[in-house]
């Protein structure tokens, strides 16, 4: 069980979802516009600001009606590939809801879509080899060997800790050490949990 460090932080914020909202933006059409004045660019701020909070909440709206939850479809995922492990996993809310879990297994790189209401696996596709990320992404990936928890054990430990439902996880890197960082809808709010697993023996 992923254990909580003295540095394990806890953070309310509804500004966090930031997995599923990147998701959302990069499907969003782009269009060229000459640069706006300062004025324009003050209101074009507070309407984009505006225009992410309804984003943010019209996915936790989706989210909660989601039959699957985030570990099982980890469950699901990691079943296609005997021995995978997850390295993040976030809900889309497209159409349909999905949740876009990354594992990776004999130095490959997969991603799957989980269907949020029916746990079918929708896409199973091999994204790159390790060799091909870049070097935090491998650093992070090569230091989760090492640990004996998965993100599965960090949301379930997140998820009690904050009496609420995991939307979206993944690694990060504090100080040079691996952690798990899990982002959990807690009633209204979106709380992001930090763990620090305890590393194997010789690592």
């Amino acid at each position: 069980m992923v254990t909580l460090s003295t540095g394990a932080m806890f953070t309310t914020t509804r500004h966090l979802f930031v997995i599923g909202v990147l998701a959302l933006l990069a499907s969003a059409p782009s269009f060229a516009a000459a640069a706006p004045s300062s004025s324009e660019a003050t209101s074009d701020q507070g309407q984009g600001t505006e225009s992410d909070d309804q984003a943010v909440a019209h996915q936790i709206e989706l989210f909660r009606t989601a039959q699957v939850s985030l570990s099982r479809a980890i469950e699901i995922a990691e079943r296609a590939h005997a021995g995978a492990r997850t390295s993040d996993v976030s809900f889309d809310g497209g159409s349909p809801p999905v949740y876009r879990v990354r594992t990776f297994h004999d130095g490959q790189l997969w991603e799957h879509a989980v269907n949020a209401a029916t746990g079918e696996i929708a896409t199973d596709r091999l994204v790159s080899s390790l060799k091909e990320l870049n070097a935090e992404d491998r650093t992070n990936i090569a230091s989760l060997s090492g640990v004996e928890q998965q993100l599965s054990d960090a949301i379930r430990v997140a998820e009690r800790a904050t009496s609420g439902k995991a939307i979206s996880g993944g690694l990060t890197r504090e100080r040079g050490k691996l952690n798990f960082v899990v982002i959990v809808v807690s009633g209204l709010d979106l709380k992001q949990v930090i763990l620090e697993p305890p590393r194997r023996k010789g690592h």
